[in-house]
């Protein structure tokens, strides 16, 4: 009788355990068709970009991201608003000095994610950013969550402050009579990702 009865809830968690397998899925980011544009403002106008991402997954449960992390490759970052091209050479070595991004000290950002819940406008995202050597906490919506068996595809516009990662050149939260001079201290992720198995 034990032994029947041992038998039988073996089966019974073994099946279980092949239930909830089957409803996680993990997915491989398609580098060459995810993208990441960045928006940063200032008084006098805006400047946009694009980022590249080096690798990253996305595990469901279900329609729920359960686990996750996109790298991004800072060592891509490009501005396309500025057409002259000394002057474009200028802002990313600007960008991509110890005043900013400190692009030779830290060659990558990594999104990894904890978390997710659905709500009516998409998944509410949230999990920690590491970006100039720092780590904090963040959330935001993704949206036009598409999923097969196959593949995803999503849409997400992150809003960060950079100061809370350390990054206050241009700040006038920081610096007084800053003037037009002046940067907005939030700046903007537009991301498109695809993933596939």
């Amino acid at each position: 009788m034990k032994t029947l009865l041992a038998l039988c809830l073996a089966v019974s968690t073994s099946a279980f355990a092949q239930g909830g397998k089957a409803l996680t899925q993990t997915y491989a980011i398609d580098t060459t068709a995810t993208t990441v544009v960045w928006v940063g403002k200032k008084v006098t106008g805006q400047h946009t970009g694009n980022l590249s991402v080096k690798s990253g997954s996305l595990t469901f449960l279900g329609e729920e991201i359960t686990a996750g992390d996109v790298v991004v490759d800072m060592k891509s970052l490009t501005t396309t608003d500025i057409t002259d091209k000394e002057m474009n050479a200028k802002f990313i070595g600007h960008m991509t000095s110890p005043d900013f991004f400190d692009v030779a000290k830290y060659p990558e950002s990594k999104l990894v994610i904890k978390s997710s819940k659905k709500t009516a406008k998409g998944l509410e995202v949230t999990g920690d950013l590491t970006m100039i050597g720092q780590t904090r906490p963040v959330t935001f919506l993704a949206t036009d969550v598409k999923k097969s068996d196959k593949e995803v595809t999503a849409n997400a516009n992150i809003t960060l402050n950079r100061t809370l990662w350390g990054l206050k050149y241009g700040s006038g939260s920081f610096f007084k009579g800053l003037g037009d001079k002046a940067i907005n201290d939030d700046f903007t992720l537009n991301i498109s990702i695809k993933a596939t198995k």
